[in-house]
Order: structure tokens, then C-alpha cells, then sequence
């Protein structure tokens, strides 16, 4: 099955979760499609702040993002109904790393090379 909130959405009713009401845990691209944000590169991609990808002068500056309080459609790049509750999901420690690391390295590796021009 290919990962989209369809599929997510057939899955989830065929092991019953509203009945049972299991806590999940998946990687970014599961928790954004079971949470029902749009994929891809979008202003709002957190589910959890109102961070905002295209502002790139404050990425390093501003510590502090205000917390995404609702999953309203249409705002904040919420493409459909969330499947589940936010707080039934869990976010395994090692990809969230290595997601992390990741964009560190990139970040590092691109003022290294900017650097040197």
C-alpha cells in the first residue's frame, strides 16, 4: 500500500482503532498523514508548533515557536480530519535523531561550502 492518508485511513478502520484507541508510534511522514497534514514542502509542516519553514532568517534566532493549538482544514497546511488523537502518538527516539542529525549536517555542510566562495 502506498502511504497516504486514504490507505492510513483504510488501515486504521480495518484494525478498529476507534474502538480500541491504541497508541501509535511512526515516523514524521506517518504522524503528519494520520494528524492530516499536507505532505510535502509547506509553510507549516510541524504538528506540534506554528513553525514556519519559509522563514529562513529566523530559523536560527527565534527559539521559540508558538505551540499549533488546533488542527483547524485549511489552515496551518491541515489538508483533512486527523485520524487520531495527538496525544495517542509517539515519535520513535532514533528516527527523530536521525532526522535531526540530517538536517544539521546539510545545514553545516552548505555554510561550510559558502564559506569557501
Amino acid at each position: 500500500m502506498k502511504e497516504s492518508y486514504e490507505s492510513m485511513k483504510l488501515l486504521l478502520g480495518k484494525i478498529m482503532y476507534d474502538e480500541f484507541k491504541w497508541k501509535l508510534m511512526g515516523g514524521l511522514q506517518v504522524v503528519a498523514l494520520l494528524l492530516g497534514m499536507q505532505l510535502g514542502y509547506t509553510k507549516y509542516c510541524c504538528f506540534q508548533c506554528e513553525w514556519d519553514v519559509r522563514d529562513k532568517k529566523n530559523h536560527y534566532v527565534n527559539k521559540l515557536w508558538f505551540k499549533l493549538l488546533s488542527l483547524t482544514l485549511r489552515e496551518n497546511n491541515v489538508a483533512s480530519p486527523r485520524l487520531v488523537l495527538p496525544e495517542k502518538i509517539y515519535l520513535p527516539l532514533f528516527h527523530t535523531k536521525l532526522a535531526l542529525m540530517k538536517i544539521f549536517v546539510n545545514e553545516w555542510i552548505k555554510q561550510a561550502v559558502d564559506s569557501d566562495m
